[in-house]
């Protein structure tokens, strides 16, 4: 059921990206406007047009879609609560180190001396 809606909805998108592209803008008429063009600049428009109206069908049927899939997608439940919670854990104890006060590595008293290496002659 997922894989239908899904390729409703990408063909609605192409759909609604191709009748949008199709449109002439508002902006258009403004060239006209000095010409007699039958719309007005700021006014009303009148009648809605084929094209409009597809596109208004096309975004609901958008809206839809997407929002049949994203319930679809949250009624499977969260990845959290499929995983398996075993009974037994086993913990493995923290073994003590230097910042925690219980096994400090002892330093030498006394500081190392080293022997001076003796370089051939030439």
């Amino acid at each position: 059921m997922t894989v239908l809606f899904t390729i409703i909805h990408i063909l609605v998108c192409f759909f609604l990206i191709a009748v949008i592209l199709l449109q002439s803008g508002k902006g258009a008429e403004i060239g006209a406007a000095f010409g007699g063009s039958s719309q007005t600049i700021f006014g009303s428009r009148g009648a809605a047009s084929f094209l409009s109206k597809m596109t208004t069908v096309a975004a609901v049927v958008f809206m839809l879609t997407s929002l049949v899939l994203a319930i679809m997608a949250t009624k499977g439940g969260s990845v959290i609560r499929q995983v398996p919670q075993t009974q037994e854990r086993s913990t493995v104890p923290a073994s003590p180190g230097p910042m925690q006060g219980g096994g400090t590595q002892q330093l030498p008293q006394q500081p190392v001396q080293q022997t001076p290496q003796q370089v051939p002659a030439k």
